[in-house]
């Protein structure tokens, strides 16, 4: 006898039902103990709005009120993120024995500590508008860099979850940069060590991994990878050196890939487009592809 779609129906909702009664990952429910992708990702906007005030804020305030509604977006941030971190604190081995009252209270100092680096973060951004002011011919102001140029965008919310990760929040500052990745294109690990003056032209597609350390005046350009030179050891390279080392004065043209935590390319090189560099490179060096040979057919 044929089901009728009520049977069936149910048949395929305890089927699914069912499929949820092990332990793997992707059967996690304890919903109240996980953190809040779509809260965090709020934080990160208000943050943008505290880090610019002038081109974030809420346009509906007069100017004269600004001081008040970014005083309430202060606290307001506060408030989330403490939340947020006291929930992701929980998934750390070192927080995992302690009580409710000590999770809010080192929750809350490490917010604090965060919040108090703003005036960092934001000193570090204004070297960022400059190098993309004064890297990019067709930047026509400063204004169109801070409300257009995704480079700045990707590594506005880069500096804010770097902070965090110096600060050992776990897997917040990775959902800031991969909500930042998703927008832009631009994938930038929070555990990545980046100077001033930091400027990418275009963006997309730039990868820069977790141990990479870049120093200041760097220039790169689209589709520039700063990776691991090998994945195979997976879970065991945790913790290694795996990514390159950036000097000061460095260009990177679109397509190169710079691999390997050996490789330290020195200050004043310039790295040709479509490149695969795993050696390092002596100062003042540049690096250039063999010319490709072109095939023509009517």
């Amino acid at each position: 006898m044929m089901q009728s779609n009520h049977e069936k129906i149910e048949n395929i909702v305890q089927l699914i039902l069912n499929d949820y009664e092990d332990d793997r990952a992707v059967n996690k429910t304890d919903l109240y103990n996980q953190p809040n992708k779509e809260a965090i990702i709020d934080v990160v906007e208000k943050l943008l709005k505290i880090l610019y005030p002038g081109y974030y804020s809420d346009k509906v305030y007069k100017i004269y009120s600004l001081k008040n509604n970014m005083s309430a977006t202060i606290e307001d941030v506060i408030f989330h993120l403490k939340k947020q971190i006291m929930v992701v604190l929980k998934y750390a081995n070192a927080c995992s024995d302690i009580t409710d009252i000590e999770l809010d209270e080192r929750a809350k100092n490490i917010t604090y500590s965060f919040m108090e680096k703003i005036p960092q973060i934001r000193s570090y951004l204004d070297t960022d508008i400059q190098a993309a002011y004064e890297g990019d011919p067709a930047a026509a102001s400063k204004d169109e860099v801070i409300l257009s140029y995704p480079g700045l965008y990707a590594v506005s919310i880069y500096r804010i979850a770097h902070e965090l990760f110096l600060l050992n929040v776990p897997m917040i500052p990775r959902i800031m940069t991969e909500y930042a990745h998703s927008v832009t294109g631009i994938d930038i690990h929070p555990g990545a060590s980046i100077g001033k003056y930091f400027f990418m032209d275009h963006g997309t597609g730039i990868v820069i991994g977790e141990t990479t350390v870049i120093g200041e005046h760097v220039k790169i350009y689209q589709g520039v990878t700063l990776g691991g030179l090998s994945t195979k050891g997976g879970q065991k390279l945790k913790g290694i050196k795996r990514h390159p080392t950036i000097g000061d004065n460095v260009t990177i043209y679109s397509g190169a890939s710079i691999l390997g935590g050996d490789t330290v390319i020195e200050e004043n090189v310039v790295v040709g487009g479509n490149t695969f560099v795993t050696k390092s490179i002596e100062k003042g060096t540049r690096v250039s592809a063999k010319e490709q040979e072109l095939q023509f057919k009517n």
